[in-house]
């Protein structure tokens, strides 16, 4: 069975990937990592807000720490922006100067 898994990263537009979902190797150049299921908390900035979503399930690789969400991960990130409920927490926030 195949799956499309796109990039989790704040520097680049994702990129979709079709790979087969049993302990799929890590597409990061040189890395023999393989990915793992996992949660990992997906921050993205929004009207000049930093927002921090935890828990999204996410494979993620076992050397490198590349993190790939499925497109339907992806559209429940994008629905939950659109109309975003009350925060559960608050968390500081450092600026690097």
């Amino acid at each position: 069975m195949a799956a499309t898994y796109c990039r989790d990263s704040a520097s680049r537009l994702p990129r979709f990937f079709p790979f087969d979902l049993q302990r799929m190797k890590c597409t990061i150049q040189g890395c023999p990592g393989r990915y793992e299921k996992k949660t990992v908390a997906h921050t993205v900035r929004m009207r000049g807000k930093v927002v921090v979503i935890d828990h999204v399930p996410a494979e993620v690789c076992s050397i490198c720490g590349d993190v790939l969400l499925t497109p339907e991960t992806v559209r429940r990130i994008e629905k939950l922006l659109r109309k975003p409920p009350r925060p559960a927490k608050a968390a500081p926030l450092y600026e690097f100067a």
